[in-house]
């Protein structure tokens, strides 16, 4: 079985910066896509970022995108969200998933495993 557990979450001020980390174990790693989804309080689970099992693509959120950057490193079978100049918008749960043989994809009914999810909360 898969698990993805998330890390570095926490309680930022307005233009902050967080770095999240997803560490996965259970299957091989390097050929899976990741991405990384958030739920806010009320809302749907919404598409944040994603990058290829090679780590070459990538593809953001248009509300995220020149803010954060999402990497991986296959040998610590880990994925990163890097997110600068945090906004009070950006308060929500973060979700790391993975899908297994196929391509990235900003869709997630489309990822087969999930986190648990780390809360962040930009506050003003």
């Amino acid at each position: 079985q898969v698990q993805l557990v998330e890390s570095g979450g926490g309680l930022v001020q307005t233009g902050g910066s967080l770095r999240l980390s997803c560490a996965v174990s259970g299957r091989t790693f390097s050929s899976a896509a990741m991405g990384w989804f958030r739920q806010a309080p009320g809302k749907e689970r919404e598409f944040v970022a994603t990058i290829s099992w090679s780590g070459i693509n990538t593809s953001y959120s248009d509300s995220v995108k020149g803010r954060f950057t999402i990497s991986r490193d296959n040998a610590k079978k880990t994925v990163y969200l890097q997110m600068n100049s945090l906004k009070p918008e950006d308060t929500a749960v973060y979700y790391c998933a993975s899908r297994y043989g196929r391509s990235y994809s900003r869709l997630l009914r489309e990822y087969d495993f999930w986190g648990q999810g780390t809360q962040v909360t930009v506050s003003s």
